[in-house]
Formats: C-alpha cells, sequence, structure tokens
C-alpha cells in the first residue's frame, strides 16, 4: 500500500467512524463536555465539519498560498447554530464531497508542498494531521459518555505516530530531558511502539538504548490523552496506566509533563 493510500485509507475509516457516531447520539449527549476544556461534543463536531467545509474543493498550489483557514470560523459559528441532525447531515455530506476530492487529485497535487496546522509540509502530511484530529476527537467525545472505542489498528497507529513526530520537542523542552539522560517509552496496550529518546545536544529518537535512565510505561490511549491534554495525569498514574522503572524523579517528571498540543 502506498503512502497515499494508507493516508487515504485511515482518514476515510476515521471520517466514517466519526460521523457514524455523531448521528447516534441524543440530543442529551450533544451539550455534554468533551475531554477538550471549554468544548461541548457539538463544539467539538462543529469544528470537525467547519475545517473540512473550509477544505472541500481547494487544491494546494505551493507554500505561498495557504489553505483557507480563514473560513473555518464563519463556518465553525454557522455550525454551531444548526440543528443537530441539520448538522449531521451536512457534516456526512461534506465528507462524501471530500472523498471526492481526494479521490480526483493527481498524486503530485496530494504530495505539493502547503501550509498545514503544524507549519510547513505537503498535501499528505496535512491529511494525515486531519486523520490525527478526527481519531483523537472522536474520543475526546466517547470517553465522557462512557462510549467504548476500538482503540487499535491502522488508524489508532496513525495517530500515535502525529504523537511520535514530536517526541523531540516533548522530551526536550516539556520534561526537559538533560544530558547523559535518555527514555524509553514502552507504549503497550491497543498499540504498542518502544520509542527511545537521547540527548544528543538536543532530545532526539534513536533506534535503541541499552540501560536507559528511565523507562516509561505507557498504555497507549493514556499515552494519547497525556500527550494532548485532555485528562490530568494523576488519573492514569494512580490507575497504573503510565508507571516508571528507573530514575525516580525523572520518571515521575516525565510522567506528568507529556503534554505538547491541546
Amino acid at each position: 500500500m502506498s503512502d497515499r493510500e494508507l493516508i487515504t485509507s485511515n482518514l476515510d475509516k476515521c471520517w466514517s467512524s466519526a460521523i457514524n457516531f455523531f448521528e447516534s447520539l441524543t440530543e442529551e449527549h450533544w451539550q455534554v463536555q468533551s475531554l477538550c476544556s471549554e468544548w461541548s461534543i457539538k463544539d467539538v463536531a462543529s469544528h470537525l465539519f467547519s475545517v473540512e467545509q473550509a477544505l472541500t474543493d481547494w487544491i494546494p498550489t505551493g507554500l505561498k498560498v495557504p489553505p483557507p483557514f480563514e473560513l473555518v470560523s464563519g463556518y465553525f459559528a454557522a455550525a454551531l447554530q444548526m440543528e443537530t441532525s441539520t448538522l449531521v447531515n451536512e457534516f456526512r455530506q461534506t465528507l462524501n464531497r471530500r472523498r471526492d476530492n481526494l479521490a480526483n487529485m493527481t498524486d503530485t497535487e496530494f504530495s505539493t508542498p502547503t501550509m498545514t496546522p503544524v507549519g510547513p509540509g505537503t498535501y499528505d502530511r496535512f491529511m494525515a494531521v486531519r486523520e490525527f484530529d478526527f481519531w483523537m476527537h472522536t474520543r475526546d467525545c466517547a470517553a465522557p459518555l462512557n462510549i467504548a472505542t476500538d482503540n487499535s489498528g491502522p488508524t489508532a497507529e496513525m495517530a500515535l505516530n502525529e504523537v511520535r513526530l514530536s517526541i523531540g520537542y516533548i522530551v526536550g523542552k516539556k520534561i526537559g530531558l538533560k544530558q547523559n539522560q535518555t527514555i524509553h517509552f514502552n507504549i503497550y496496550g491497543a498499540v504498542e511502539r518502544d520509542i527511545f529518546v537521547a540527548f544528543e545536544d538536543r532530545a532526539v529518537e534513536v533506534p535503541h538504548i541499552e540501560n536507559p535512565t528511565v523507562v516509561l510505561h505507557c498504555d497507549s490511549m493514556a499515552f494519547m490523552n497525556q500527550a494532548c491534554g485532555r485528562v490530568n495525569p494523576e488519573i492514569p498514574i494512580e490507575q497504573g496506566l503510565i508507571h516508571w522503572v528507573g530514575d525516580e524523579i525523572l520518571g515521575n517528571h516525565a510522567a506528568r509533563n507529556l503534554k505538547f498540543t491541546m
């Protein structure tokens, strides 16, 4: 499977999962607080919908012409005023148009340089970020309602990889790794990963580390929630979903300072 096929397949799965989830909700559910600070479930749905609206029929032409991000706020405000049934219906129609957009793009267009929410990149990189956004936000809404989600498989792996791309920043800037210190992140559960970070002028991921300063064992969903600032870090620590072996001070600090985005 090509990178394009993998990204579009996972994004399509996340689109379907999200819209089916929102379609299943009762009116009472829509006003429940999501895991995103100050956003209800309807706010989250409106956010996801408004970004896809802005991207509909837009074709990247290079870094000098950014995506139409300026349209998002207006679409978001309009979505908040919609009846929930109307929002879901228009959301579904927009996703179908986006599917057509992706299917009709040439490989050159799909890999064209463009600005993304995480800085300069390419359109395919942008779509990987959208996959992460949909995957994470669906769980932001499901968790407060105690609705189970499948947190494994290719979509989960791609979402976790988005966090992994920032692991140097997390360890260097948030955790504050020092010279001669190393960390092994042992991600277990629905998604399994072993991520090694060392200090080489700055914190960087490396292929392997023998005898790391600390091994941080993290349930994959707990890791994602912490990296995205969704849950008080004391909760997964108390639940045993995040624990460490090795340097007590570094492990204790790392477990409580994984947040890099919200």
